[in-house]
């Protein structure tokens, strides 16, 4: 690579001069870059030069900046057919987290350093949950801008946000108090919904995209065959382990035996429809029902404001519900552990992919005093016979 001066008259008549650094990258072709200052030539030229050898280099008239990069990523899941939510949330990476600290940015001119620099200032002005989205995404966007030819390395790849298991947020499970004061407030068209999350551990919008037809009442079984997302469309589920088949026992069997007749009828042959018989919103069931059916049943507590309860126009505090609707489902896994179900089973059915996410879920769940203490004298009789 070699470096020379250039001289120009600019349209006013003074007098320019630059510094031009002459190469050729990795596939032979002869490119240029322009610096104001010898020193900066040189500095890059150093750079340029390792990643010209390593095949990594990409040159500023090839690359785009990393809002660009961002864009296309979202028109490549919009061209897939991803689910309207994966493709606002992409959008609200890139548009919140991403393209105001490096949207200007050329991808070529990334490097690792910038990268962590990057993560840090998430770190300090985020959650380090939403820190850890935000990175993963832009590796994500840089993996398709170097499929696409854009860019010759992903220099986000590797770069991590670590949260220790401390700062995982805990699950919060209701109790069997708290489980039948629900169910004994809601309406007699909600409690056969409810009652299904708390006894097969189905995700909200897996519930909101049943099928009677994936409901065996005679074998008294359960399919997951679709879901419907929180605009109301109906897909498959997000990943393989969403299909699956869950046993269901002779409570619920009658609870949606009865539930059936009076179901609302819809084309989709829903199982728990909106009352029209289409697709109930999430955002509906969660504002409308399942949280203030919590207040009406107890189980809420206090709205705080600096530090004090916040009341309401009759000077009563106002009372917010204690659970998402997520609680269900991990009211159904804790049933099941307590049960001993064997790991593998647990996953199956919650509908995770990896054991390992059933494990960092649940695994504090899973305990056995008896058989610890079984192990333990039969170790301690082994080893001190």
């Amino acid at each position: 690579m070699a470096i020379r001066k250039r001289a120009w008259t600019a349209p006013d008549g003074s007098e320019k001069t630059a510094w031009l650094v002459d190469y050729k990258d990795q596939a032979g072709k002869r490119r240029a870059k322009q610096f104001a200052r010898k020193k900066d030539a040189e500095a890059w030229r150093v750079g340029a030069a390792w990643q010209v050898s390593q095949g990594v280099h990409t040159a500023d008239s090839q690359s785009v900046t990393v809002a660009a990069a961002a864009d296309l990523w979202i028109k490549k899941a919009e061209a897939e057919g991803r689910e309207r939510g994966t493709i606002a949330q992409y959008g609200q990476l890139a548009r919140k987290h991403i393209v105001p600290f490096l949207g200007a940015e050329k991808l070529s001119r990334l490097t690792r350093p910038a990268i962590e620099a990057y993560r840090d200032e998430l770190i300090a002005t985020r959650s380090k949950a939403m820190a850890g989205k935000a990175v993963r995404a832009l590796s994500s966007i840089l993996t398709e801008a170097q499929r696409r030819g854009l860019v010759a390395q992903n220099v986000a790849s590797g770069v991590k946000v670590i949260r220790q298991a401390r700062e995982r947020a805990k699950i919060t499970i209701p109790d069997k108090t708290e489980l039948k004061a629900i169910l004994d407030a809601a309406s007699d068209d909600l409690r056969p919904m409810l009652l299904t999350a708390i006894l097969t551990g189905l995700r909200s919008s897996e519930l909101r995209g049943l099928r009677w037809s994936d409901i065996d009442l005679k074998r008294g079984r359960l399919s997951v065959n679709q879901r419907a997302d929180k605009f109301g469309e109906i897909g498959p589920p997000k990943s393989g382990a969403g299909y699956r088949t869950i046993p269901i026992g002779q409570a619920l069997v009658k609870e949606l035996t009865a539930w059936k007749l009076r179901c609302p009828k819809g084309p989709e042959g829903l199982a728990f429809p909106n009352t029209e018989g289409g697709v109930q919103q999430y955002g509906h069931l969660l504002r409308r029902k399942f949280l203030p059916l919590q207040v009406k049943a107890g189980v809420c507590d206090p709205v705080i404001e600096d530090g004090k309860p916040k009341l309401d126009k009759k000077s009563l505090p106002t009372m917010q519900a204690r659970y998402g609707f997520h609680a269900l489902r991990h009211a159904a896994a804790s049933a099941w552990i307590k049960q001993k179900i064997d790991l593998k089973r647990l996953q199956v059915w919650i509908g995770h992919e990896s054991i390992q996410l059933t494990l960092d879920t649940y695994g504090h769940l899973i305990t056995d005093a008896s058989g610890d203490a079984a192990i333990i004298a039969a170790s301690q009789a082994e080893l001190l016979a």
